[in-house]
């Protein structure tokens, strides 16, 4: 996901900055709305499993406390290293889905532009 992101911003800058027609532009917007919707879907799923981890984490912490069995602990260093992974990965699509909304801004901005230009 992460290199399908990159990738698409790269590719959607690019598009921008050679667009000039309006007709292009509204086809690019709709494009560009459509990732949205799928990158926000997405990044509500993955903030719903890292928190169901760090619930499990508090769970199997609050076991180890009580319990001090090593088994456990090493369950809780193997839950801790995905939640780890999880929040990096959860982290890298807000703020693509920010920068997503950036570009949105930009292209209604060009919009705007190309529409008093004909005027």
């Amino acid at each position: 996901m992460t290199e399908y992101l990159t990738n698409y911003m790269k590719y959607i800058q690019d598009r921008l900055e050679k667009c000039s027609d309006s007709a292009e532009l509204d086809e690019i917007m709709a494009e560009h709305m459509d990732k949205i919707a799928f990158m926000q879907h997405e990044r509500i799923v993955h903030f719903l499993v890292t928190m169901m981890f760090a619930l499990i984490l508090a769970i199997f912490i609050a076991v180890l406390v009580f319990t001090s069995n090593i088994p456990v602990l090493l369950l809780v260093t193997m839950i801790l290293v995905l939640l780890l992974f999880y929040i990096k990965h959860y982290y890298f699509l807000e703020n693509t889905v920010q920068k997503m909304y950036r570009v949105y801004d930009g292209i209604l901005e060009k919009q705007k532009k190309l529409k008093e230009s004909r005027k």
